[in-house]
C-alpha cells in the first residue's frame, strides 16, 4: 500500500531514511493497542453511518485476525509501511478492498498514534504501579524479618547513630510505595480519549468521541482537540519523570547493596547465581545487576529530559517532531520495568549476616545516645555535647538490641509501622488489580478475547 500521505511523486530515498528512521520497529510495541483503537473508530464510524454494518463486521474481522498474527509474531511492519497504522491499515485493504480505505476516515494519523500510545501507556502505568506497589512489598517483609538486627546508621558514609535492618529496608519500601501511588495518582491524567481530535482541529463529522472513549475503557474523553494534540510528549514526559523517580530510588538501593556486599562491610551477601564473573581473575562474583542498575537509572532519566528537550519550543499543532518522544518512551519505560524486577529479584535474596553488623555497633556509634541519657538526668544538652565529644574515648558501648528498642516514636527502629504500610500497599496493590481487570473487560469488548497490551 501506498504511505498514508502519499503525493504524485516518489520520495527520496535518503529523506524517506532520515523522517522514517527506526518507527516502523518501535511500532511493533503498538500493534495491539492501534488495533483496539482502530475497532473503537470504526465502530464510532458505524454509528454514524458512514460504515454500514457488514463493512464494520469485515473490519472487526480483519483487525482481530491483527491481533492473532501479532500474537504469533507474523505481522510485519517495512520501512515502506513507515509505522504500524500504514501496515494496518494496508492489511484491511488488501483483506477487504475499499471497506479497509474507510478505516481511516474522520481520523488523522496524529489521533490514531495519540490513541495507541494512549492506551500503550496507560496499561504501562497501571502494571508499573502494581510492580513498584509489589517491590516495596517485598521490603517491608523484609523489614519485619530483620526488624530486630541492628544496623550502624551512617551519615557521610561514616558511623553516625544506631538503627536496624528493619528501619534500612522499610525507608525503601515506604519510599517504593509513594512512588507507586504517584503512578496510580497519574493514570487519572492518562485515563481520557484523544480520538478524535484529528490534526488538532477535529473534523466536520458528527463523530461520537465519548461513545469511542467508552469502547477503549476510557474514563472520559480529552475535550479540546488542540489540547489533545498538544498533550503529546507532555504526557510521555510526565510518566518518564515519575520512572525517574523510581530509577533513581533502584539506584540508591543497588548502590547500599554494592557497599554493604562488599567483604569489608559484610553486613549482606548475594547469592552466587545474582553475581558474574571476571574473564580474568578466577575469584571474581561481581554485583554486576547492581552496577548495571545505577547506570540503567541514568538511561530513564535521561529520556525524560530528552522528550521534554523535543517539545519545549514547538508551537500549537502537530509538528513532526513528535515523532522522535516515541523511541526516548519505550526505551525509558522499559528500562525502569527491567530495573524495578531486577531489585525485586536482589532484595528478596539478600542474605543478612547478623554478626558482622553487630560487631560494626561499635563505641563511637553510641554517642548521641550518650548524651541524651546524661540529658534526661539534668545535664543540659549543649555543655554534655561538648563534653562527649572530647571524651570518645569514654563512650561506652551500648547493647545494640536495647538501642532499637529504646526508639519508640513513629518511624524509628522500634515503631516501624510496618502494619499501616502492610495497609498503604495493599489498597495500591488492589487498585492496580482492579483497574487492570476493567481495562482488560474494555478490551475484550473490542476483540472478543483476553489481551493485554503491554508485554515487556
Amino acid at each position: 500500500m501506498a504511505k498514508l500521505w502519499q503525493k504524485e511523486y516518489s520520495l527520496d530515498s535518503l529523506m524517506e531514511d532520515f523522517t522514517v528512521s527506526n518507527d516502523y520497529i518501535l511500532d511493533q510495541d503498538l500493534v495491539i493497542s492501534d488495533v483496539l483503537a482502530s475497532i473503537a473508530h470504526a465502530r464510532g464510524l458505524n454509528k454514524i453511518k458512514i460504515l454500514s454494518d457488514n463493512e464494520l463486521n469485515d473490519l472487526e474481522k480483519g483487525l482481530k485476525q491483527i491481533i492473532e498474527l501479532k500474537e504469533n509474531d507474523n505481522f510485519p511492519i517495512t520501512k515502506e509501511n513507515e509505522d504500524c497504522h500504514t501496515a494496518i491499515e494496508s492489511y484491511l485493504t488488501d483483506k477487504f478492498g475499499d471497506v479497509g480505505k474507510k478505516i481511516h476516515t474522520g481520523r488523522s494519523r496524529n489521533d490514531q498514534v495519540q490513541t495507541a500510545l494512549r492506551i500503550w501507556m496507560r496499561e504501562f502505568s497501571v502494571k508499573l504501579t502494581l510492580e513498584t506497589a509489589k517491590l516495596g512489598k517485598i521490603l517491608l517483609d523484609f523489614s519485619e524479618t530483620y526488624k530486630n538486627i541492628p544496623m550502624p546508621g551512617r551519615t557521610h558514609m561514616q558511623i553516625a547513630m544506631p538503627s536496624s535492618v528493619g528501619l534500612w529496608a522499610s525507608s525503601f519500601a515506604e519510599e517504593f510505595l509513594d512512588e507507586a501511588k504517584r503512578v496510580e495518582n497519574f493514570i487519572d491524567i492518562l485515563d481520557q480519549s484523544p480520538l478524535g481530535s484529528a490534526a488538532s482541529y477535529g473534523v466536520p463529522l458528527a463523530l461520537d468521541r465519548a461513545y469511542t472513549a467508552e469502547q477503549m475503557g476510557f474514563k472520559k474523553v480529552q475535550k479540546n482537540v488542540l489540547y489533545s494534540n498538544n498533550s503529546r510528549g507532555k504526557f510521555e514526559a510526565m510518566l518518564l519523570d515519575l520512572c525517574d523517580y523510581i530509577a533513581l530510588t533502584c539506584s540508591k538501593l543497588a548502590q547500599d547493596l554494592i557497599l554493604f556486599t562488599l567483604p569489608e562491610f559484610g553486613y549482606f551477601s548475594l547469592p552466587k547465581e545474582l553475581c558474574t564473573g571476571s574473564s580474568i581473575m578466577p575469584q571474581k562474583k561481581n554485583p554486576d545487576g547492581l552496577e548495571l542498575a545505577r547506570s540503567r537509572s541514568s538511561v530513564v532519566s535521561s529520556t525524560a529530559f530528552r522528550v521534554k528537550s523535543i517539545i519545549r519550543s514547538l508551537p500549537s499543532g502537530y509538528n513532526r517532531d513528535f515523532q522522535d518522544t516515541k523511541e526516548p518512551l519505550l526505551v525509558g519505560t522499559k528500562a525502569t520495568w527491567s530495573l524495578v524486577a531486577i531489585m525485586a529479584k536482589m532484595t528478596e535474596k539478600v542474605e543478612v549476616h547478623e554478626e558482622n553488623l553487630v560487631k560494626a555497633c561499635v563505641s563511637d556509634l553510641y554517642a548521641t545516645d550518650e548524651v541524651l541519657e546524661r540529658v534526661k538526668k539534668g545535664e543540659n544538652f549543649r555543655d554534655t555535647y561538648k563534653s562527649v565529644g572530647l571524651n570518645l574515648d569514654d563512650v561506652k558501648t551500648y547493647d545494640p538490641y536495647q538501642t532499637i528498642k529504646n526508639r519508640s516514636s513513629i518511624g524509628t527502629t522500634n515503631n516501624l509501622c510496618i502494619d499501616e504500610n502492610n495497609e498503604y500497599a495493599k489498597s495500591v496493590i488492589n487498585e492496580s488489580l482492579n483497574k487492570m481487570t476493567q481495562l482488560k473487560s474494555a478490551y475484550k469488548n473490542l476483540c472478543e478475547k483476553e489481551i493485554e497490551v503491554v508485554n515487556i
